[in-house]
């Protein structure tokens, strides 16, 4: 062929020939040889390239409206009906980008929403979806995603992010726009390219009205990833389950194994029992029992349900909502150790003396059946004296020898010199429309230490037990503080007229004698705060490398396997090294420990910040409607930006932009920490208490922000850097000025003792 082909005819030769499109090709299919007839050819792809007929990507071209039989997709989530569907990764064709069913495989990886894959195209032309998708293999993802509001424009829309960290817009083109609303809340996945400056973006989710009921949640789990849908073939194995049976069990039915847990707890993975160890040789010492939901009976290794629950990592918690590990036919059903009902468990039967230290444990895979369901504020007041009529029965024989055993475990807790960080836990109580109707403070009882203790032993046993059977694991480690981190808190300590001491091996102990000297006094939640950030991240690892927090040489979860992975990883261990079944640790599982251990520990850090965001959003719509509000507080963080206060009344943290404080520079002293007025020499340090007006309080992004009126009880200096005090009009000072003041004062610390 020697002439250039119509535009039709080279439209329908690249959508048969999606694999050859090239532009040496589609010269050589067409016959077309010269110079001249290459650059005719090469201006007529330009044209409709330019008309959106074809997409060029580097040296090739396919059809706008074609996807190609291998293609990379984005995993859009599962429907109502469980579907798992995807749409392109990158979409020019007209109108919006086609919806792919995902077909998934047995020895497929569990996929989430925002996941990219590369899969192999089937048309199918259903009227749901235009393509069936096999997948060849899982891609990392790398595309950033915003969560915030749709503002539609004539070009398609804008996003403006809800994330009080990050305000920059992002463009969204016609198209992309998945038929959003104006003022609709949105997920979206950042496209390659710029539009004036801002980043391109395709809404992949619509959430619905950023006010409604339980929106806050809904934002943070879309925020950071979280999957909250399961996939069918996963809620088909959770739903197909069925109770397990005595067999090789051990019968403990008969043994009062009672669960404490919160009131409105809606799974139960731990229930305990202690009784008078009836061993001449051990006088004064208890045999304990933490029986523990056997989990891996029905999780078992590579199916649906294990690979969804190594993928989540764990559970995550919401003032309204848990996001769960597992289904909730296992989680809220036959894993949860139910009242009345028989439930398979592993047990830790442990041996303690008098004066509560551990002399020997075992382990048993067993069936339980629990005669009470009880919660921590009706135990303890049945152990103050006030029992109710389900605590009477248990008063005798179950409840007063927990507490027995309990005192024992504390003399050994004293001993040892955990570090004892005294942070009261917040309350977020919402209406049944979501709106926050008080911020409170749990109370922490005898009944939640005895259940912490409990469940801290039995975690030791675990872990030696399988170190003890050369039986590889998951330890929970937790290293000691950075030396950089230690001398930071030693410099708060002693700006806030605390000793602690240098030069000695760093003890849980040492730490614990400076809470001591903070405790009861101004400083003490100060102390508390600063020694929590003064450590490491916890995490798990193959290897043992202790835990500091604790004060344990070996330490392994194995106490709550319906809502984290790593103690179901335990619990396999268990089974192997006991010969238990064949439901132990598999071989992936031993190869891929490390990974897994990487794997959970982000799964975590990524559920505690989209827990935190979530209680930080709820906190600014309780505060929304108190603007110009008064509130005591203290500085809880101080940075070149300005200070951060938490208000004593609901634990909410704001920020003081340094812009507020007045006319003159100030200095930011990174050793104390402080800020320093390097005119007045006003000295702004952690933990002065202050008193600050509310200014503004965003719901959306949960951000709070506040103007100092008052420090150590005294109102702040008006218009500092005029004479006598008088309001002086700014006038900006060469550029060391400022910094040479400051130097001169930054160690002129005001040290404020209790």
């Amino acid at each position: 062929m020697d002439h250039i082909p119509t535009k039709a005819a080279l439209l329908a030769w690249i959508d048969e020939n999606p694999t050859l499109t090239a532009k040496r090709d589609i010269a050589k299919a067409f016959g077309i040889k010269g110079s001249s007839a290459r650059i005719a050819l090469k201006a007529m792809l330009r044209d409709l390239a330019s008309e959106g007929a074809v997409v060029k990507k580097r040296r090739t071209f396919s059809d706008a409206a074609k996807l190609p039989p291998v293609s990379v997709l984005q995993i859009i989530g599962p429907d109502a009906q469980g579907d798992l569907f995807a749409s392109p990764a990158e979409w020019a064709g007209k109108g919006p980008a086609p919806r792919i069913l995902v077909l998934t495989g047995a020895g497929d990886p569990a996929l989430g929403a925002g996941d990219h894959i590369l899969a192999r195209l089937t048309e199918s032309g259903e009227a749901d979806h235009s393509h069936t998708a096999r997948l060849i293999r899982q891609l990392a993802n790398t595309a950033q995603r915003c969560v915030g509001i749709f503002r539609a424009t004539s070009e398609g829309g804008r996003i403006m992010p809800i994330d009080k960290r990050n305000d920059t817009e992002w463009h969204v083109p016609n198209g992309a726009t998945h038929d959003a609303k104006e003022g609709e809340l949105v997920e979206a996945v950042q496209e390659s390219g710029k539009r004036l400056g801002l980043p391109i973006a395709r809404i992949v989710a619509r959430l619905g009205d950023p006010s409604g009921a339980k929106a806050v949640s809904l934002i943070a789990i879309h925020q950071h990833g979280i999957p909250d849908r399961f996939p069918t073939e996963v809620i088909a194995a959770a739903t197909a389950a069925l109770p397990a049976p005595l067999g090789r069990r051990e019968d403990l039915r008969d043994l009062p194994l009672v669960t404490i847990d919160p009131s409105d707890a809606r799974d139960h993975d731990d229930a305990v029992f202690a009784v008078v160890d009836e061993d001449p040789k051990n006088p004064g010492g208890f045999v304990l029992y933490v029986a523990i939901a056997d989990v891996a009976h029905y999780v078992r290794p590579n199916s649906p349900l294990d690979r969804e629950a190594r993928s989540r990592g764990n559970s995550s918690y919401f003032p309204d909502r848990v996001v769960p590990m597992l289904p909730d036919a296992l989680s809220g059903d036959l894993c949860s150790l139910h009242e009345g009902v028989d439930r398979a468990c592993l047990v830790a039967r442990m041996v303690i003396d008098a004066s509560g230290a551990k002399i020997s444990h075992r382990f048993l895979r067993a069936l339980m059946r629990s005669p009470a369901s009880l919660h921590y504020e009706e135990v303890q007041e049945a152990f103050d004296g006030a029992p109710n009529s389900k605590c009477v029965p248990f008063l005798e024989t179950v409840i007063k020898p927990l507490y027995a055993a309990y005192a024992c475990l504390g003399q050994e807790r004293s001993r040892r010199q955990p570090l004892d960080l005294e942070l009261p836990e917040r309350k977020i109580v919402l209406s049944d429309d979501g709106k926050v109707v008080s911020v409170d403070f749990k109370d922490r009882l005898d009944a939640h230490k005895l259940i912490e203790e409990f469940m801290i032993l039995a975690n030791v046993a675990a872990a030696e037990a399988l170190i003890s059977a050369k039986q590889p694991l998951l330890f929970r480690v937790h290293e000691e503080p950075s030396p950089q981190k230690l001398e930071s808190l030693r410099e708060v300590a002693e700006a806030s007229g605390f000793i602690m001491a240098k030069g000695q091996v760093l003890r849980t102990s040492h730490l614990n004698r400076l809470l001591h000297q903070a405790r009861d006094t101004d400083f003490a939640e100060l102390m508390n705060v600063s020694t929590l950030r003064s450590m490491t991240q916890a995490y798990y690892h193959p290897e043992n490398f202790g835990h500091f927090g604790l004060s344990l040489r070996c330490y392994a979860h194995f106490t709550s396997p319906i809502r984290r992975y790593s103690d179901l990883i335990v619990h396999r261990a268990l089974i192997s090294a006991h010969g238990w079944g064949d439901d132990g640790l598999s071989a992936f599982d031993l190869e891929h420990l490390a990974e897994t251990a990487k794997q959970i520990s982000d799964t975590e850090r990524r559920s505690m910040l989209a827990e935190r965001d979530t209680s930080d959003r709820y906190l600014a719509s309780y505060l929304a409607d108190r603007v110009g509000a008064e509130f005591s507080g203290r500085v809880s963080g101080v940075q070149r930006f300005g200070l951060f206060v938490k208000l004593d009344e609901t634990g909410a943290d704001g920020l003081v932009p340094i812009r507020s404080l007045g006319q003159e520079f100030f200095h930011f002293d990174p050793d104390h920490p402080c800020l320093v007025g390097s005119n007045s020499g006003l000295t702004i340090g952690l933990g002065q208490r202050v008193t600050v007006r509310l200014a503004e309080a965003v719901a959306l992004t949960g951000g709070v922000m506040f103007e100092l009126i008052e420090m150590d009880g005294k109102n702040m200096p008006k218009g500092r850097g005029g004479a006598a005090g008088k309001k002086t009009r700014f006038a900006p000072r060469k550029p060391r000025e400022g910094l040479a003041k400051a130097d001169k004062i930054k160690r002129k610390l005001k040290r404020v003792r209790p």
